[in-house]
């Protein structure tokens, strides 16, 4: 069994709330607790103070507009959150036939009651929390190289569009967030071992 190092669980928990917030608008209790966050002068640190702060600035039913407008609707606002939008400019593409290879490798499918194809930014982010939890039973260097090929080629894209979304406020502090987070995997993942 794997030991699972504290900065690993850190990293499980930032890639889940990601996964949760990408998945679901948050409910009242969420927002509460993302709005004691606390942060410092890092980076991450500065992410959790914007999200803490957007936290507070909104409530379950405008997150849950918001979340609509940005995911769900067919304005000219919303986001496609798919692997396969970003590298191949189609839904249902290559990225997505090829995540759905490794995760059969792995031994890994999405759960019957969730809708959204499984490169969904939201899924993504729930396999890597797995990974660093140690949840998920991979082959060392699976991690690595899942991030490689299916995470780091298109999601910060992904995140800074969030960020610069004119229909998000709480939302755009995810996207920071997301974006922050996920430059700070990509280093760290180059790091030699």
């Amino acid at each position: 069994m794997r030991i699972v190092e504290e900065f690993d669980l850190a990293r499980a928990q930032e890639y889940a709330l990601l996964a949760t917030l990408l998945t679901r608008s948050p409910d009242a209790h969420l927002l509460s607790r993302i709005s004691a966050l606390r942060g410092d002068a890092s980076p991450m640190g500065m992410a959790h103070i914007a999200l803490a702060d957007a936290a507070r600035r909104t409530n379950e039913q405008a997150a849950s507009r918001e979340f609509f407008a940005l995911f769900a609707g067919l304005g000219k606002g919303a986001l496609l959150p798919y692997a396969s939008h970003y590298l191949s400019e189609t839904l249902y593409g290559r990225p997505l036939a090829r995540l759905r290879e490794t995760l059969g490798g792995l031994g890994l499918q999405k759960a019957p009651d969730r809708t959204e194809p499984e490169d969904h930014a939201g899924f993504l982010c729930e396999i890597m929390a797995g990974f660093a939890a140690g949840t998920v039973p991979a082959p060392a260097g699976a991690e690595h190289t899942f991030f490689e090929q299916h995470v780091s080629r298109w999601i910060s894209r992904f995140f800074a569009d969030l960020e610069q979304a004119n229909s998000a406020d709480f939302y755009a502090a995810v996207g920071a967030l997301g974006r922050t987070f996920i430059e700070i995997e990509t280093q760290a993942f180059a790091l030699p071992i």
